[in-house]
């Protein structure tokens, strides 16, 4: 069997056919199984933008995110083992957890951090919240996922709503140190967890369970921030400031514990590209969290770009989940999945 033999990028008229109103994958955003847990992460993920800043105040960022998933690593053991779920994985999926724990929860958050160092939290989670232009991409390029036109209208008008806010944000509230440092560094940490979120949703990702693949992808990469802390800055700093462990324990088990298996479960369900949208909800309630506990305020070109951004969520969201029935789908490249399974391969 031959396949093409380069990618090439091509758009899609209309989703995968539909039945009662699901997508291509199978499941509706509208489903409360979808919907919930989409909105659980959004909430809890669009408060850990504010707390990050007192995580970085006193203690360095490698130090503090060593910290957050030596917590977190052992409770999503824990859950795995709750939920019945065999710890032993095959080689091939360590090494994706491997991959995951450098790219997710080493890297990701060690440019998240810094570049928090650099900007205020409202434009680096503006700056995160366009993952889901890399994720639809590489959803294309590695697994073979379409990319409808609709889509790339949604994602160019949330894209808009998101620059008016950044400009916003960077006029209405003067920033100090390095401005261009910190705004390649979250754009590094976008694109290292973007990768992640598309390898994860391969096939050695689907084929284990998914709180285990993150419990290893959770311990591989606390040992590899470690490392870098021990590199980097020296011994641990271990603040007394009871703050700091408090907001240490809601970043690794709401926001790492909780919210992981939940966002992963959404990449598999709905694809890389629509699940990275609950980035752009993250955005809107962490700007939201920063009028109500650090007096942001809110401007016309503010409201305006909070607007479109949830009108690009809207159309990107209609444009993947409800195509015509029988829609022009022109051919993608073949998926990971299916060149792994075929014989003649």
């Amino acid at each position: 069997m031959e396949y093409p033999r380069g990618p090439r990028f091509r758009f899609v008229t209309g989703d995968r056919p539909t039945v009662n109103g699901t997508s291509g994958h199978g499941h509706s955003i509208l489903s409360p199984r979808i919907a919930l847990p989409f909105l659980l992460v959004a909430f809890i993920w669009g408060s850990t933008w504010y707390v990050i800043r007192g995580q970085i105040a006193d203690v360095p960022a490698q130090w503090s995110i060593a910290y957050r998933f030596g917590m977190a690593t052992p409770a999503m053991f824990l859950l795995a083992i709750i939920l019945r779920k065999s710890l032993a994985m095959p080689p091939r999926a360590h090494l994706l957890a491997l991959a995951m724990g450098l790219f997710q929860f080493c890297g990701n958050y060690m440019f998240v951090y810094q570049s928090e160092l650099h900007l205020t939290s409202g434009i680096v989670a503006l700056l995160i919240g366009m993952m889901m232009v890399p994720n639809a991409v590489l959803g294309h390029y590695l697994l073979g996922q379409p990319v409808t036109r609709g889509f790339v209208v949604g994602s160019a008008i949330a894209l808009a709503g998101i620059a008016l806010l950044l400009f916003n944000e960077a006029r209405v509230a003067p920033l100090g140190g390095n401005v261009m440092l910190g705004t390649v560094m979250a754009l590094v940490a976008m694109l290292s967890a973007s990768l992640a979120n598309v390898l994860q949703a391969g096939p050695a990702g689907r084929d284990v369970a998914l709180p285990s693949l993150l419990g290893w992808s959770m311990l591989y990469g606390t040992l590899i921030d470690i490392l870098l802390a021990l590199v980097l800055v020296g011994a641990p700093v271990l603040p007394r400031d009871p703050n700091f462990w408090l907001g240490t324990a809601w970043l690794a088990f709401a926001g790492s514990v909780v919210t992981f298996p939940l966002y992963y479960a959404l990449v598999r369900q709905l694809g890389a590209g629509r699940a990275a949208y609950n980035g752009v909800l993250v955005v809107v309630i962490a700007m939201v969290i920063s009028t109500l506990l650090e007096d942001y305020r809110w401007t016309g070109l503010a409201i305006g770009g909070a607007v479109l951004a949830m009108i690009g969520l809207v159309i990107a969201l209609r444009a993947r989940q409800a195509g015509p029935p029988g829609g022009d789908q022109l051919p993608s490249v073949p998926s990971a999945a299916r060149m792994a399974a075929s014989p003649d391969v």
